[in-house]
């Protein structure tokens, strides 16, 4: 069966198809020019400028938190700050030791591997890591029974930068070979709007503060979505004939998307929907839940309920799903 997330939801917080195309002209260009996340950056400058004094590759870092929040786009400045190659995998398209072994050895000193999703790896490929982390080398089993040796292969001091957003479901020993573990948290709407402001200039797009105000508040707090929809906007205002975004072609625009000034779409508000009229708002168990939307468990919460919940639109408690007051006043 398709589900509603299958369509690729514009405001979801992962990559989608029409991102691809444009997210490399919309990524910051140093660290003076990544909006958010300070203490992060702090701390990312420090280990970069330790390197190149020491001329030594970085310690690894470990990133975690939502997709969406810059992770791959602060990757990209590492390794730029540091002179080196990035390559990037995504750790489920990793499926033999083989594969990630051909990659480590053809590393050059200082290059930095970027591994998206690194929590996803298969645990066979990802002991292949913990040697390589460690001590730069691959220990490689050749053979099989009696006969089995093992042989060391050397490879060049790398930086390894995994991204997770699940980092429950990393590995201890993995875990604990990264120097750093820094968690990304969501964006505030100032900061938001600075970045809209950044990139409404790199998309010849003229704003003025109430229609940058109103992108922020209903980004959900995510960059990625905030670019989307100022993308939108664009398109909107060119197809219109108006020379200056204001308020007005936003909240147009913003309803042709079925998102309301909270950043709620069809489907958000079709669970508070649900919740309010059906169970008379609670306590509903999951299944229940997922059976009347027509959507499977996993669906519901990764991917509609993270939100909801961070908002305070919907409540878990231990009998099931109640909606809030201030969800009640969204319906």
């Amino acid at each position: 069966m398709e589900t509603y997330e299958n369509l690729e939801r514009f405001i979801s917080p992962k990559e989608i198809s029409s991102d691809k195309c444009i997210d490399t002209g919309l990524r910051p260009k140093s660290f003076q020019e990544f909006i958010g996340q300070k203490k992060i950056v702090n701390n990312i400058e420090v280990m970069v400028k330790s390197a190149k004094i020491r001329k030594k590759a970085m310690d690894h870092v470990l990133f975690s938190g939502p997709p969406g929040l810059g992770k791959t786009s602060l990757a990209l400045l590492i390794s730029n700050e540091l002179g080196s190659d990035l390559q990037v995998i995504s750790g489920p398209a990793v499926e033999k030791k083989g594969d990630l072994a051909a990659i480590l050895t053809n590393l050059n000193e200082g290059d930095v591997l970027f591994i998206d999703e690194i929590h996803r790896m298969h645990i066979s490929v990802e002991e292949i890591l913990y040697s390589a982390m460690e001590d730069f080398r691959l220990d490689i089993v050749i053979g099989q029974g009696p006969s089995a040796r093992t042989m060391k292969i050397d490879i060049a001091p790398f930086t390894l930068i995994g991204a997770t957003t699940k980092s429950g479901l990393l590995s201890n020993p993995l875990r604990d070979r990264f120097m750093a573990h820094l968690h990304f948290d969501f964006y505030d709407p100032q900061d938001l709007a600075q970045i809209i402001d950044n990139n409404k200039k790199k998309l010849n797009v003229v704003l003025d503060k109430d229609a940058k105000e109103t992108i922020s508040i209903c980004a959900r707090g995510t960059p990625r979505i905030a670019n989307r929809i100022l993308r939108r906007v664009r398109d909107f205002a060119l197809v219109q004939n108006q020379e200056v975004v204001t308020k007005k072609e936003v909240d147009e625009s913003l309803k042709l998307m079925e998102i309301d000034s909270y950043g709620l779409d069809r489907m958000d508000r079709k669970i508070l929907q649900v919740i309010q009229e059906y169970y008379a708002g609670g306590p509903v168990g999951i299944e229940a839940l997922c059976a009347t939307l027509a959507e499977d468990r996993c669906t519901i919460e990764d991917v509609y309920e993270p939100y909801l919940l961070k908002e305070g639109f919907i409540l878990r408690t231990p009998r099931g799903r109640m909606i809030s007051e201030k969800g009640k006043g969204m319906l």
